[in-house]
């Protein structure tokens, strides 16, 4: 009898995980989806025609493997400019009830990465750049103020006994205040000096000025047909590949696949308790509607959030400890306000083209201290084909980050979106008259925080270790902040280990520890 994995979550990781068991063994994979959607947080919102990627999805991995697997899904195809698109009539658009596109629409684009920050109602290259115009932004005095921090950072370190330190150790004091200090708050919703500095190795190691420097100098020996990139710090890659229509296009693609192949997803369907025996899970019980039915199982794959998961466990004696400490492990939730507009009172004063002289920025890191707002998206950049009226329309995001339950989150739907087009008003990106449609999307458990329990996690995870057949993948599956190709490759570690034979877990649990792996958020 052909031995059966029940996978939790339909998002990369959970995705992969049945993809690989597919592609490399005769196990078959069913997959539990709780919500009525693919791709977790890497999936697309489609609101009527305008497509949202909810955080913003570059698709550039050091892994050769990722990369491939990306290519054999979806393959590379010549992106034509903007103007060509429109000129040539040449953008099919999804349908305004949710359909998918045509197969042969199946397909990555080269992207050009421009994302900058801004601050005091000025743009600044992201990461920070030493050019006059940043100089010249900043003003003489924050100019010799930032310099000489620096330097003063560079002779004494700091014990990096949190992210504070470890970003004034790479950039001083005067720069951390200014471009890091206000943002990260926003996010994380606690200050840096409260964050541990293992997720500053873990995001973005490889960043500093120095780095900065170096990739100045280096740049012009970099080829711009070498999308690998590998000699290159994550965060200041300039080229990606992008699903035609949003990452929720290739999530989407790689569902019906595994369907196709006799594998099963089932949306909707949330699992509530998992059954141990002799270190063992045999079994969960899955909510679908008012109806709880038992699945048998012969492995496990768990992306759910390492909180529910233990919590879920039934059987076995949980220590207290391990109970508490998955209990308070903390998250931080994410809310997407998408708007319509006509345009953007911002204009395009780089070197780069773009029509009808649009900002080029995929995204812009909003630094100002008098909104809420924390990032903006602007998808006619990602790709055109995310826009039913490219020529006419501008469809933006706006990212804010808050915690389940406090006043963000809790803030009615029509309430929230005012205070949103407000603040943009208010900072000078758009006038309210332009706004022709807008819409919301909450996300729960976005990111994984690095404080509190957290720093006990090594206790929850030698207990999940010690049931044989249970492998924890992805983002929150880790409680780690993962980029998508990481939860992807925690997956196939986890397929290899069963197909080989090996029962340690410590290689699923090394992904994005090793510095090849490190990688910037969005």
């Amino acid at each position: 009898m052909t031995k059966k994995a029940i996978i939790v979550g339909a998002g990369p990781a959970g995705l992969t995980a049945a993809y690989e068991l597919i592609d490399k063994t005769d196990i078959h994979p069913v997959v539990f989806e709780a919500t009525d959607r693919i791709g977790g947080i890497s999936q697309t919102v489609n609101y009527k025609g305008n497509r949202m990627d909810i955080g913003g999805h570059r698709f550039f991995s050091k892994s050769n493997v990722v990369m491939t697997w990306w290519n054999k899904i979806m393959p590379l195809q010549g992106a034509p400019s903007s103007d060509d698109i429109l000129l040539n009539n040449k953008t099919k658009q999804f349908s305004k009830d949710g359909g998918d596109p045509e197969k042969e629409d199946r397909v990555m684009l080269l992207r050009g990465r421009v994302s900058r920050i801004f601050y005091l109602r000025k743009f600044f290259d992201y990461p920070i750049s030493l050019k006059f115009q940043t100089f010249y932004n900043m003003g003489l005095f924050r100019t010799i103020h930032a310099g000489l921090g620096y330097c003063w950072a560079s002779v004494v370190k700091r014990k990096e006994n949190s992210l504070e330190d470890f970003y004034i150790n790479r950039f001083g004091k005067p720069l951390y205040k200014m471009f890091f200090e206000d943002y990260t708050e926003k996010v994380w919703g606690i200050h840096p000096s409260k964050l541990g500095a293992d997720w500053g190795s873990q995001r973005v190691k490889g960043l500093s000025v120095a780095a900065i420097l170096k990739d100045m100098i280096f740049k012009k020996f970099h080829s711009s047909k070498d999308l690998s990139q590998k000699n290159v710090e994550t965060s200041l890659i300039e080229q990606f590949i992008y699903p035609k229509y949003g990452p929720g296009q290739l999530w989407e693609t790689v569902a019906d696949d595994i369907i196709e192949k006799s594998g099963e997803i089932t949306k909707e369907s949330e699992v509530t308790a998992i059954y141990v025996e002799n270190g063992k899970v045999t079994s969960v019980d899955v909510k679908k509607g008012d109806s709880i039915e038992n699945h048998t199982c012969d492995y496990l794959f768990s992306t759910m959030p390492i909180k529910d998961l233990v919590a879920a466990i039934r059987g076995i004696d949980i220590p207290e400890d391990v109970k508490e400490i998955a209990s308070n492990l903390p998250y931080r939730d994410f809310i997407t306000v998408g708007l319509l507009v006509k345009k953007m009172k911002i204009k395009n004063t780089t070197k780069i083209p773009t029509f009808d002289k649009r900002v080029p920025d995929t995204w812009v890191y909003i630094q100002e201290r008098d909104v809420k707002v924390g990032r903006m998206q602007i998808f006619n950049n990602w790709s055109p084909y995310m826009v039913s009226d490219y020529q006419n329309t501008m469809f933006i995001g706006l990212e804010y980050f808050c915690s389940e339950g406090d006043a963000l989150w809790e803030m009615p739907k029509d309430e929230f979106i005012k205070m949103a087009i407000d603040e943009m008003v208010k900072i000078d990106i758009i006038d309210k008259d332009d706004v022709i449609d807008a819409t919301q999307e909450k996300i729960k458990k976005a990111y994984p925080s690095y404080y509190g329990t957290y720093y006990q996690l090594d206790k929850v995870r030698n207990f999940v270790d010690n049931i044989e057949n249970l492998y924890c993948l992805g983002r929150n599956g880790q409680h780690r902040y993962n980029n998508m190709d990481h939860s992807m490759l925690t997956a196939m570690e986890a397929v290899n280990n069963i197909r080989n034979g090996i029962t340690s877990k410590e290689n699923i649990w090394a992904v994005n520890t090793e510095e090849e792996y490190h990688e910037t958020k969005k």
